[in-house]
């Protein structure tokens, strides 16, 4: 049998009105694709385990989001994972209701995927960039700040690549060092959050 941390229910509880919704449903989808599921808290947010860890969701100020930890391994056919322009963290965008997410079906049909990957013990690996994807180095100053907050290093491994390119050009243009500093502080906080460099001026 699954089990359930009451950490996920203070959660929860403890998100804003539109998300509580959408987490209890993502919440009570896993626990049917997968009915052996542990819940844990990390990272700050809810992930599900099973054998290792294999999805999480996460609730934030305007969104929430919802991702596979072995979404490069899985079979996509409903070209779910492969969508790489997102503004937030996760494989479906900025989730704000209900009906930004796929049916249960197609849900509970990847959770099952995902829980199966673990259960084989297919492990996660490096990804190797495909000729002609775009990549981007992480400046040290910023890995270094990165490495302080657990959260924030997790959300930003896993933002498109146009998300990331955002905030280090943010960060290299910068005229002074304290400015820079200013800036990677601030960064943080909204990475944290799940945010893009430009999530003020991102469609709602």
């Amino acid at each position: 049998m699954g089990k359930k941390d009451k950490k996920v229910d203070a959660y929860i509880a403890k998100s804003a009105e539109f998300a509580k919704p959408i987490l209890t449903h993502l919440r009570e989808l896993v626990h049917k694709a997968c009915p052996e599921v542990v819940e844990v808290i990390k990272w700050g947010f809810p992930n599900f385990d099973y054998k290792g860890v294999f999805c999480s969701m996460a609730g934030f100020k305007q969104h929430c989001s919802f991702g596979f930890w072995k979404a490069s391994l899985m079979d996509d056919p409903h070209k779910i994972l492969s969508i790489t322009d997102r503004n937030s963290m996760g494989h479906f965008d900025r989730i704000i209701s209900l009906k930004d997410l796929p049916s249960d079906r197609i849900l509970l049909a990847y959770v099952k995927q995902a829980a199966e990957l673990n259960d084989k013990g297919v492990r996660r690996v490096v990804k190797v960039t495909p000729k002609g994807s775009k990549t981007i180095d992480t400046p040290e100053y910023f890995e270094k700040a990165l490495k302080k907050n657990k959260t924030a290093r997790d959300i930003f491994e896993n933002f498109a690549y146009s998300h990331r390119k955002e905030y280090i050009q943010w960060f290299e243009e910068a005229k002074t060092e304290e400015t820079r500093n200013k800036r990677i502080v601030q960064a943080i906080e909204w990475i944290s959050e799940g945010k893009g460099r430009n999530w003020k001026y991102a469609k709602k």
